[in-house]
This record gives structure tokens, sequence and C-alpha cells, in this order.
């Protein structure tokens, strides 16, 4: 025969449970929108997916994969989406203190100048690895003495953006085509043909 006292230990221990699991479902909805907090309780940059790392000695696994998707910002706080929405795509990772980037960025702009983007296309620049102190900082102060107009995200500062893109050195390529596709990467300083090529790869021509 159970006793009284077994009886009401069941039962403290079934309110114990369906309280833990009610707490565990209220974090778990708290959460669902992936965004994450920094210390200061600012929101960054919360990428979805992931790409491998990008090696430019064998063929790059990452063709043909979805283009990760993220909710950032810009400098200004102004919301910046990298998203599948249709539209073909050339991504571009800087840093502020890179030789490469600081001989990539005007070479570019010159080049926009003179041959403006396509229409409906579009150019979408990562700042990342920002480091206090280096040369350039703050990126966005870089940029826009150099007159760089492409809309830029501020990536956060674990480079969470720059990881899930598989960013291995810099200036960094991501060529996406109007279905959210990768269709090429590159790294290191390009051509303004080089360039195009891109471009080209992202209309699917």
């Amino acid at each position: 025969m159970t006793s009284v006292g077994s009886r009401r230990s069941r039962r403290t221990l079934g309110v114990l449970m369906a309280a833990a699991l009610v707490l565990v479902l209220a974090a778990c909805g708290s959460n669902s929108d992936n965004s994450q907090e920094n210390p200061g309780g600012t929101t960054v940059p919360t990428p979805s997916g992931s790409l491998p790392e990008f090696d430019a000695t064998s063929d790059d696994p990452a063709v043909g994969m979805a283009m990760p998707e993220v909710q950032g910002k810009t400098f200004d706080g102004e919301p910046l989406a990298i998203e599948n929405n249709g539209k073909p795509k050339v991504l571009l990772f800087v840093a502020h203190w890179c030789p490469h980037c600081q001989k990539e960025i005007p070479l570019l702009k010159e080049h926009f100048d003179s041959t403006p983007i396509p229409d409906g296309v579009e150019i979408i620049t990562v700042s990342t690895a920002a480091q206090p102190g280096a040369e350039n900082y703050p990126p966005s102060e870089w940029l826009e003495r150099e007159g760089w107009a492409a809309p830029t995200i501020e990536d956060d500062e674990g480079n969470s953006i720059a990881a899930k893109f598989g960013l291995k050195s810099f200036p960094y390529f991501v060529s996406v085509d109007a279905d959210g596709k990768v269709v090429e990467r590159a790294s290191g300083e390009l051509t303004t043909d080089q360039f195009d090529d891109l471009l080209a790869r992202a209309q699917g021509e």
C-alpha cells in the first residue's frame, strides 16, 4: 500500500517537472528569432546557414550552395540585409587595416564611376575584422574618405558574417545569382575585368 507521504512526494515531483518544462519552452520561444545580444544590449547581425571556408587552390564546394542570409545594420544603425530577394549580387568583404583592401576599394570606386553597376544587381560591402587603433579606424570614416557608396553592413565583434560566408583572406568576394545560389568566390586584389566577370556570373552570363 502506498503511503500518503509517498503520494505527496510524487505530486511535488510532478509539479516541479511541469514547471521546469514551462521554463524550457519559454526560453526557446524567446530565442525564436535567432537574435543575439552583446553585453551592451545591442543586437548584432545573426546569419543563418554557412559556407565552407574558401580555398582558392581547389574546386569550390560552395558553388551551388544557398547563400547565408543576414539581418545586419549599417554604420549608422540602419537595418541592412543580405537576403535572397531575387536579385543577383556581389558581396565584398573588407578590413580597414588590410593593404590589399586599401588598394581595391579606390580601384573599384573609380571603375563604378565610369561603368555603373547594371540595374537590378546589388553590390553589398561587409566591413569586418575591425581593430581599434589600427590604420584607418574606424572603417566608416575610411570608406567615406574613399567615396565608397555601396551599401555596407558592419560585422559584429565576433566577425560572424565573415565566418558564415567562409572568409579566409581579404579582400573577399562572393558572387550570387538571382536564385540566391553561390556561383563563384574569389579573394585578393582583383582587376576590374575580374570583378566584371563576377558580376556577369551573378547575372548568369
